[in-house]
C-alpha cells in the first residue's frame, strides 16, 4: 500500500457525510461497528480501500492518552473520534468499495496478540482537541 494523504477532522467529516450513516451495502453491512470492534474473522477486506490516514507526519510514537471529556470510555459508540489521541492518532481511513461508508482501522499491539480494530466514522462524532498537555 502506498503511503495514504493525511486528512483533517473536516475532511473525515465530510467524508462521513457524504456517504451517510447507516448499515452500509452487502459489501459492508456485516461491518456492525458504531464503536470499536475487532475486525470480523471472515470479512473479505479487499471490499474496502484506504482513502486517508490520521497519522501525523513523523511522529513515530503517538500518545497513548484518550480523549472522553463527556464519560465515555475507547469502548463507547458515543466515544469522540478525537483527531490526535490514541488511537486516532494510530488509524488510517478505509471507504467501501460498494457505498463509501467510511471506517477507521488500526492495529492494537497486546504483550501475546495483534487485534486489528475497526470502527464506522459517523461525522457528529468527529472532533479535533488540542493536543494532551506535555508532562512539568
Amino acid at each position: 500500500m502506498t503511503q495514504a494523504a493525511a486528512m483533517t477532522a473536516g475532511e473525515l467529516m465530510a467524508l462521513a457525510h457524504t456517504a451517510g450513516a447507516g448499515a452500509g451495502c452487502p459489501r459492508c453491512s456485516a461491518l456492525l461497528c458504531r464503536g470499536w470492534e475487532s475486525m470480523p474473522g471472515g470479512f473479505d477486506r479487499s471490499n474496502l480501500r484506504c482513502v486517508g490516514t490520521l497519522r501525523a507526519p513523523g511522529d513515530d510514537d503517538p500518545t497513548l492518552a484518550e480523549f472522553h471529556p463527556a464519560g465515555t470510555h475507547g469502548w463507547s459508540d458515543n466515544a469522540p473520534i478525537a483527531l490526535g489521541w490514541f488511537p486516532y492518532n494510530r488509524c488510517d481511513v478505509w471507504q467501501c468499495e460498494g457505498c463509501a461508508r467510511p471506517f477507521l482501522r488500526y492495529t492494537e499491539y497486546g504483550g501475546y496478540y495483534t487485534d486489528e480494530r475497526i470502527r464506522e466514522v459517523r461525522a457528529h462524532l468527529v472532533v479535533n482537541p488540542p493536543p494532551e498537555p506535555a508532562p512539568t
